[in-house]
């Protein structure tokens, strides 16, 4: 191959095939070119018996350079990069350094950095005793371009996986990398498995370690340390910055995720009609990951430590206030709420997915966990039927109420609003849509919705009063029933005839 020294061994297997052989297959099973062929048969003596070549095939383009420009450089600065250094000659020496000289400089900075350059880190192979290490860790799969019925779905995936057979497990995380999520995900993981190993390493996940100051940096917090107890694990990380320390893990997210971009294009399309429907996805994919380790998990499975009577707790509990407006807070997130609420003092779970709200022991609401979108500076849930009551009595609120775009249902009820608003005057505009939108709480608002697209596509403004009727409940029609009394001698002869 052009560029490569031909070997004593290439020679020989030459020489040995050139018995039975033409020169040209002879050449081509020893791997040269016929010409390198011709050139070493008449010779006797092997490439390692011929003295090192002292010539030059071309001119060297930093001779005049090299020592007493370069070198000093790189003596000083010895992670500059060859770019760097070819750029600067460029600006030193206009137009006599072109990009042919890259691949020399290259090769003379590796050289001397093999010969006069510094301690290089070295990497050290572990050994995993099968149930000694289970590692979590999360990566962002917003690379797959994975959509919910045509939107594009922002998420993560949390993987947990023993360091020994390589076993896994992963659920998708729409959100950050809360501990409510690793909890989750890894309780998940470790019932399903059976058992918990000997210890849990992540790397430096503000859900797990304090991350604050440097007295604080190698502490993790009171619930990720309660977590662990609770399963007998013992918690460890990776140095901060030294992502190959975690290595286990952080290869296998890639793996997940090749193996997930690989079955949406056998797929044909990334587009799933639920969230479920993708989680159902992800899960076949793991599925079939893991029956290839499934005899390396018989041997680990073994040696796993027995899983505690119950789980632990999966949520944060929070304290919050339904403010008069409905909304209440939780860690900056704002939700809405009953109005038969506000006023009330309530203990709110987050879990990873939904929240959880909680009046004198007794559940009173439930919802799914707010996520902040783009250009929003506040995760918000805000669910409309919840207010519409509301607005109902007060629909002039509607048209500079903070929460208005918050509040649209869907797509369509936002655009139908914009066109409302700017051609009907603010308050008819506010009565119609508020009309809309407590049509659509009562039932209807994927019927409300179908309406506004068709009509919207005509460039027409609903009107309420069709629309109420159209999608009112149609009268069940009672058939006229006629009762006939009987007269009351028509008993007399009826005891007659008996007697």
């Amino acid at each position: 191959m052009p560029g490569k020294r031909i070997t004593d061994h290439q020679v020989l297997k030459y020489k040995a095939q050139r018995r039975t052989h033409t020169q040209a297959a002879a050449a081509a099973k020893a791997g040269m070119s016929e010409r390198s062929a011709r050139r070493i048969e008449p010779l006797e003596s092997l490439p390692s018996q011929r003295p090192p070549r002292q010539w030059r095939t071309r001119p060297d383009p930093l001779a005049a350079i090299w020592d007493s420009e370069l070198l000093p450089l790189l003596r000083e600065s010895p992670h500059l990069s060859a770019v760097t250094l070819l750029e600067e000659l460029q600006r030193r020496y206009p137009g006599e350094y072109g990009p042919s000289a890259l691949r020399t400089l290259q090769r003379r900075m590796r050289q001397w950095r093999a010969a006069h350059g510094g301690e290089r880190e070295v990497f050290f192979a572990q050994e995993h005793p099968p149930g000694r290490q289970g590692l979590s860790d999360f990566t962002d799969a917003g690379e797959l371009g994975v959509t919910i019925a045509g939107v594009p779905f922002a998420h993560r995936l949390y993987q947990f996986a023993l360091a020994h057979s390589g076993w896994r497990s992963s659920c998708v995380v729409e959100g950050g990398e809360s501990f409510a999520a690793l909890s989750a995900g890894l309780q998940r993981a470790l019932w399903h498995l059976g058992g918990a190993p000997e210890e849990h390493r992540t790397d430096s996940l503000s859900a797990a370690f304090k991350n604050l100051g440097d007295l604080e940096r190698r502490d993790w917090t009171n619930r990720y340390a309660s977590l662990c107890a609770h399963y007998g694990m013992r918690p460890s990380r990776n140095n901060p910055g030294e992502s190959h320390e975690n290595g286990s893990i952080e290869a296998r997210n890639g793996s997940l995720k090749s193996a997930l971009r690989q079955a949406l294009l056998l797929r044909g399309f990334g587009d799933f009609a639920d969230r479920a429907a993708y989680e159902s996805f992800v899960e076949t994919v793991v599925q079939r990951m893991n029956a290839r380790v499934e005899q390396r998990l018989v041997v680990e499975r073994a040696l796993l430590r027995p899983l505690p009577a119950r789980r632990t707790a999966e949520f944060d509990e929070l304290p919050a206030r339904v403010s008069k407006y409905g909304i209440f807070t939780v860690k900056g997130a704002q939700y809405s709420g009953p109005s038969r609420l506000i006023g009330h003092r309530i203990t709110v779970r987050e879990y990873a997915e939904h929240v959880e709200c909680w009046l004198g022991g007794q559940r009173v609401f439930e919802c799914p966990r707010a996520i902040r979108r783009n250009g929003q500076r506040h995760a918000r849930q805000i669910d409309y039927r919840h207010l519409v009551e509301g607005l109902k009595r007060k629909p002039g609120a509607f048209a500079r109420w903070v929460l208005r775009d918050e509040a649209f249902p869907r797509a369509i009820y936002r655009q139908t609003w914009e066109s409302l608003s700017t051609q009907l005057p603010e308050r008819a505009a506010c009565k119609i849509i508020v009309g809309l939108l407590a049509l659509a709480a009562d039932g209807h608002e994927a019927a409300v919705a179908n309406e506004l697209e068709v009509l919207h596509a005509r460039n027409e403004l609903p009107n309420l009063d069709t629309l109420t009727e159209q999608l009112a409940p149609r009268p069940s029609a009672i058939p006229p029933v006629a009762v006939l009394l009987p007269e009351l001698t028509s008993y007399d002869e009826l005891i007659e005839v008996v007697s």
